[in-house]
């Protein structure tokens, strides 16, 4: 998500030492991004998730689209559906929200976080089916499917929730998750990233939390790297390469350009990145 006031220690923190090469990182070597499109038409768009795939089997994506403040309740949000070429096949799939960021899709419904609650919608029509009540929510976030469940962060709290249908339970709550942005669910570990200290952390089914990488201001999306290692997306204009053994390297930085990288998400090899400014959606493929 972009930076505002609300989370503005996320932004001022001092976080370490930001590794500018992979050779001041200590990474022998790491993929690379290639460009492969970038679509635009959004507004302020921010999470993505898998829509049902075409007839023909094409992939679909869910984007979010915040369009108002990120903590405004306005009710002009919404959810666009985009293709696997960069094409909006749906303008507005799901609308009527306030801030939609992150998004899963369980059991044929899509649930979305807006701001302190979380909406599901049906995956095929769009149709509004209820809400899951967040007991204290602050700013809700990222989703991840995990373990049976859904995990959401609350990035104004520090916690990690789990919903399970229509009803919701604290799950972790953590000095260290200041910030807590993005969350990535992967066999018996969920990643963790943090805006506050900028860092990558896995946690085990028990909450137990182990720090892979820090020094990445304002964290914000999780990806596995088929290679070994992760992506970690920085809102204000980084894409970071974290090897396994916990180096943190830039493979993208679009600061000076005004693009943001939100919530990166990985299909495979394809990685995709909403970018609240200048209202795209970018996706690269990832290079050995």
């Amino acid at each position: 998500m972009r930076p505002f006031a609300f989370l503005l220690l996320a932004l001022t923190a001092a976080c370490g030492g930001e590794k500018e090469t992979p050779e001041a990182a200590g990474i022998e070597s790491m993929p690379g991004l290639e460009k492969l499109w970038v679509a635009d038409g959004f507004s302020a768009p921010e999470g993505v998730a898998a829509a049902p795939r075409t007839d023909d089997g094409r992939d679909l994506y869910f984007i979010s689209n915040v369009a108002g403040e990120p903590d405004g309740k306005d009710d002009e949000g919404w959810i666009s559906i985009l293709s696997e070429g960069g094409e909006i096949v749906t303008e507005k799939f799901a609308e009527g929200m306030n801030a939609p960021k992150g998004m899963a899709v369980l059991g044929g419904r899509l649930y979305v976080t807006d701001i302190d609650q979380v909406l599901i919608f049906d995956i095929e029509s769009g149709e509004p089916l209820g809400a899951v009540e967040i007991d204290r929510a602050q700013f809700l976030n990222d989703m991840t499917v995990w373990q049976g469940g859904i995990f959401v962060s609350d990035s104004g709290a520090g916690k990690i929730h789990r919903i399970d249908g229509d009803q919701s339970m604290l799950w972790l709550e953590d000095d260290r998750l200041g910030g807590v942005n993005g969350v990535l669910g992967d066999g018996d570990t969920l990643y963790i990233a943090t805006m506050a200290s900028g860092s990558l952390y896995a946690a085990d089914t028990q909450g137990t939390l182990t720090e892979i990488a820090t020094g990445m201001k304002n964290a914000d999306g999780i990806g596995l790297v088929s290679g070994g290692g992760w992506l970690v997306s920085s809102f204000p204009g980084v894409i970071y390469y974290v090897s396994p053994e916990g180096e943190a390297a830039k493979l993208v930085d679009t600061r000076e350009d005004g693009v943001l990288q939100n919530d990166l998400t990985m299909f495979g090899d394809l990685v995709i990145v909403p970018n609240w400014n200048p209202g795209t959606v970018t996706a690269w493929k990832i290079r050995p």
